[in-house]
């Protein structure tokens, strides 16, 4: 993240965002084959050798080389052709507000209170009397005779697909292919995210 100031000198909080030109590889239509609208983009090269023969042949016929991540998005709003390429500028304006989906950090196996937010040390929730960052109790007696699906506990946290919404677009740098969004979007560094617009 980095911060730019605005015309009034109030600091605002933001992440650059690279996003490179997206080549349309295939549109869909309702009257076709596929029953729907929709428009298929790729961005970042991939080594053709790395890539199957029959993408190889798609990425073709879009006149591109062979691309690393292909999206499909319904609801297009501009009108495209095959091979075309969107650019940041000709969808977003400084602004308006989108929503940015991505992969959140994956912070590995973690206890209750990193996980679910549990009281921790000194409040000594959930049935533990000497052991505060433990769960606790978890299950009934007798009767049920077991735990609950759903029962919050310790496991994997993070590495989930996580949309960010309502974050406003605050500058655009063309030359560059730069975006710059408003607060802080999921995932790493160098991570892949997808940017859509308000309807």
């Amino acid at each position: 993240m980095t911060s730019i100031f605005d015309a009034n000198g109030t600091s605002i909080p933001c992440t650059v965002i690279e996003a490179l030109p997206n080549v349309v590889t295939q549109i869909k239509t309702q009257d076709g084959s596929d029953g729907y609208d929709a428009v298929q983009l790729a961005a970042f090269d991939k080594k053709p050798k790395r890539t199957s023969r029959a993408l190889q042949g798609h990425f073709e016929r879009a006149g591109t080389t062979p691309k690393r991540v292909v999206k499909e998005f319904r609801g297009f709003a501009l009108d495209v052709s095959l091979g075309d390429e969107v650019r940041v500028e000709d969808l977003f304006q400084e602004g308006e507000v989108v929503d940015v989906v991505g992969v959140s950090k994956g912070k590995g196996h973690q206890g209750v209170v990193k996980r679910h937010g549990f009281g921790g040390v000194g409040m000594r929730t959930h049935g533990q009397h000497n052991r505060q960052r433990a769960p606790g109790s978890i299950g009934q007696s007798s009767d049920p005779s077991r735990v609950f699906k759903g029962t919050r506990m310790a496991g994997r946290k993070g590495n989930d697909r996580v949309k960010v919404k309502n974050l406003r677009v605050v500058r655009i740098l063309p030359d560059h292919n730069l975006i710059l969004i408003r607060g802080a979007v999921p995932g790493a560094k160098n991570g892949i995210v997808e940017i859509y617009k308000k309807k």
